[in-house]
């Protein structure tokens, strides 16, 4: 039967390139307009609609992450619902006659409670008047309450003048002996004050509190231990601040502040605020003897915060999704289709024009909108993240200050990523220094058995590289098994282990059909002391193995990436284009062949937003892109071996790499069975 030779076809240039062509970027800028929120249509339709239902229970948890314009999209959105004032209320804290330490609120239409507050005012100012004139103080001080009751007709203050008036009649006789000096001072003669917390007089819609900084003090308010009078004590947090409208509290650092999720529920099952001081001790608030009153309180309470949290808040607290029915899913990124491409030149022109910067020229803009299909991943496909391109536009603006450039091209997009890479590069050049000196050992030409060079992706910062690693493979009879020694090690997490365990699967389905598996086999990832997860390097692991079982030299001029389910099938990875260029700039460093290059998943090359140099090298035939489905395909590659096909009788004929494979396999069965005999 003939051999099964699988041509792996290598990526010609004309499908690696990719660019936005600029006759459709000029007709999009032609129909672009004001846009601020693109690509979000799910996430605006859930905050309408949480932000348009009045019940408990309709708050609101916008998830997403940082720079996907979720706070300008609450603002927005929340606008329109901001026009409805009637249901504002001002709102005062008085003396309670009967329980000092209770201070009693009283709520009242817009602009009343201010007029409440200065009467009370001008009242404590004519008693200190007739304290000083020393008159008949009893019989003018009622005569005073009789003109405020007058005035304000509000039933809640029927039971608060009948105390008033009470109160002066018991403390009448004190309070006129008072000399100048004690008449500011004495609690008695500033107790009828009124404490103003709230005050919508001048208040024109409805209010929308930021608060990004949420504290207990901060958001409940506080309780002044300084303060001899009860109710003057009290100030106003955000959240009464924000009553009868909107307040946007920062997820996380809510939650890192002990307690204050607990306290947030708390008032959210209840819909009433009760002010207290930020003293905290042992997971309980203390109010430093003062209770004020509860206030009825109508917030609608807007929690902006990444994915982990509402995850985490889901899963681990039975409350949340009853007091936040709403979730606003912000996406990281919208399908590259025409109306999106508008939007997004519209919004890169109109923050350019905002921010002062020089005028971006269709080659910038063009530019930019590559930059945001490589920081989403995928041809297909454009960033949400905005704040990424907008700092791509401030640093481009620099440097065509700094070159005398009147306006943004497309080459100064490009100086600015360059710049980019080289401020973050130290790292990155440390590594090639290292490969180049020897004090990192790394093939990049010739052949290895159990030995590949696989693709790793390091982060600093905001910035990220490619660089390759080395995985090695050791292989001997035994019922060990494969052993993960990064696991043995402290350094593998539990989806590297899992895609250890599947190497351990496709053995058994591929070759010990008819035989037990008995292995033991050693896998690491050579002079490599960090953390190691991930399944993208599954496939190199795998290669490596098969490499050490069957003795089968692997080339080491190609670096590989993907991970590889139990069937054998290359499944793709992420951060394919920071691998690609991280292996050719090794390559590069060390000299390039013209055989060097990369085994990628098939599925990754709609990723695929590789860096000009790389694309003519590509072109050049200096460098290349094999984009394969299956572990025989890269097994072809590596070796130069055909895969071969399994007989009528299920084997394997001599002359391919799965033959060797399988072969020693089941020498290392009968080397096994030997021992035990």
């Amino acid at each position: 039967m003939a051999e099964h030779i699988t041509i792996v076809r290598e990526l010609p240039y004309e499908e690696a390139a990719f660019d936005f062509d600029l006759e459709m970027v000029r007709d999009c800028k032609n129909h672009a307009g004001n846009e601020t929120i693109v690509g979000q249509p799910r996430a605006l339709r859930s905050l309408q609609m949480g932000l348009a239902i009045p019940e408990n229970g309709y708050n609101i948890f916008v998830s997403g992450n940082t720079g996907s314009g979720r706070l300008e999209a609450v603002k927005q959105t929340t606008q329109p619902f901001r026009s409805d004032i009637s249901l504002l209320k001002d709102i005062v804290y008085v003396y309670n006659f009967q329980q000092p330490d209770s201070p009693i609120a009283l709520t009242f239409p817009l602009g009343v409670g201010e007029e409440f507050y200065d009467a009370m005012e001008l009242f404590t100012e004519d008693l200190c008047k007739l304290i000083l004139d020393k008159v008949s103080f009893e019989e003018k001080a009622l005569s005073l309450v009789d003109g405020l009751e007058q005035q304000f007709h509000d039933p809640q203050l029927v039971l608060y003048f009948k105390h008033l008036r009470s109160d002066l009649h018991r403390q009448a006789h004190h309070i006129q002996n008072l000399s100048e000096e004690q008449i500011h001072t004495d609690p008695i003669a500033n107790k009828y004050r009124a404490n103003l917390l709230v005050n919508h007089a001048r208040t024109t819609q409805r209010p929308l509190v930021i608060e990004s900084h949420p504290t207990f003090s901060n958001l409940f308010g506080t309780v002044d231990s300084k303060q001899t009078i009860p109710h003057l004590a009290l100030h106003a947090g955000s959240l009464m601040e924000a009553s009868g409208g909107f307040i946007v509290i920062n997820a996380e650092e809510m939650l890192a502040e002990q307690g204050l999720w607990d306290a947030l529920k708390r008032y959210l099952d209840s819909n009433a605020l009760t002010l207290q001081s930020n003293l905290f001790t042992k997971g309980e608030l203390r109010s430093g003897g003062i209770r004020p009153q509860s206030i009825p309180l109508f917030v609608k309470v807007i929690l902006i915060g990444n994915e982990d949290t509402f995850d985490t808040l889901s899963e681990h607290d039975e409350r949340f999704l009853s007091l936040f029915k709403i979730s606003a899913q912000f996406d990281y990124s919208m399908p590259s289709n025409k109306e999106n491409i508008t939007k997004t030149i519209g919004a890169l022109l109109q923050f350019a024009k905002q921010s002062n910067c020089r005028s971006l020229t269709d080659t910038a803009l063009s530019q930019l909108l590559r930059y945001s299909a490589w920081y989403a991943e995928s041809r297909s496909e454009l960033s949400t993240q905005f704040s990424q391109l907008f700092d791509i536009i401030i640093e481009a603006n620099y440097w065509a200050e700094m070159t005398g450039k009147e306006s943004i091209n497309g080459e100064l997009i490009l100086k600015a990523n360059e710049e980019r890479g080289y401020f973050s590069g130290i790292s990155e050049s440390r590594i090639n220094a290292e490969i180049v000196s020897g004090d990192m050992i790394i093939s990049l030409f010739g052949t290895k058995i159990g030995v590949v060079n696989g693709l790793a992706v390091m982060d600093r910062g905001a910035a990220s590289f490619g660089t390759p690693t080395v995985i090695s493979s050791t292989v001997a009879p035994g019922n060990e098994g494969i052993v993960n020694i990064e696991h043995e090690a402290g350094l593998s997490g539990e989806i590297h282990d899992k895609g250890l365990l599947i190497l351990e699967g496709y053995l058994r389905k591929h070759y010990a059909r008819t035989f037990p598996l008995s292995i033991y086999a050693g896998i690491a990832f050579e002079q490599s002391y960090a953390e190691v997860d991930g399944d993208s390097a599954s496939s190199s692991e795998l290669y490596a193995l098969l490499s050490a079982i069957g003795e089968l030299p692997i080339r080491q001029d190609i670096a590989v990436t993907g991970s590889v389910n139990q069937m054998g099938m290359i499944q793709p990875v992420g951060g394919i284009n920071e691998k690609i260029e991280g292996f050719f700039k090794t390559c590069q460093t060390t000299g390039l062949t013209g055989k060097q290059g990369v085994i990628i998943p098939a599925q990754n090359v709609r990723n695929l937003i590789l860096p000009y140099e790389v694309l003519q090298a590509v072109k050049d035939k200096q460098f290349h892109i094999y984009p394969i489905k299956t572990i025989d395909e890269g097994m072809q590659l590596l070796t130069g071996r055909p895969a071969g096909i399994r007989n009528a009788k299920g084997n394997y004929s001599a002359g391919n790499f799965n033959f060797d494979i399988e072969d020693r396999l089941k020498k290392m069965y009968q080397a096994v069975i030997a021992t035990r005999g």
